[in-house]
């Protein structure tokens, strides 16, 4: 079995996802992946949902979240969990930076 341990940010593409969004796939395998998300103010990702756990971690911005029948404004440092196919989206409120995990990996990403 061939598994990779190593995956050097320098080496991963800036995705354009939607003028104004972005992301970088990190690390992953089979049941696990890291996506680093940028979102420029004022940026929308609209309500969706996945068969995937999501963890998001807010690393820099301010972003409005809809997770399910609840509203969040989150900021660096928080963190907010989605359990498989809850709606949810976000609007980027203060230009920042996401790192999303999921669970397993996104195939579509890839």
């Amino acid at each position: 079995m061939n598994v990779k341990n190593h995956f050097p940010g320098n080496e991963a593409a800036l995705e354009t996802v939607a003028d104004g969004l972005s992301r970088k796939i990190g690390a992953h395998n089979d049941n696990l992946m890291v996506v680093e998300v940028h979102f420029e103010a004022g940026v929308t990702a609209p309500m969706h949902h996945h068969v995937h756990e999501q963890i998001t971690y807010v690393i820099s911005g301010k972003f409005e979240f809809t997770v399910g029948d609840q509203t969040y404004v989150v900021a660096a440092g928080d963190s907010l969990y989605k359990q498989p196919n809850i709606e949810h989206g976000a609007t980027c409120l203060e230009s920042g930076t996401l790192l999303d995990v999921f669970t397993p990996h996104r195939e579509d990403f890839l």
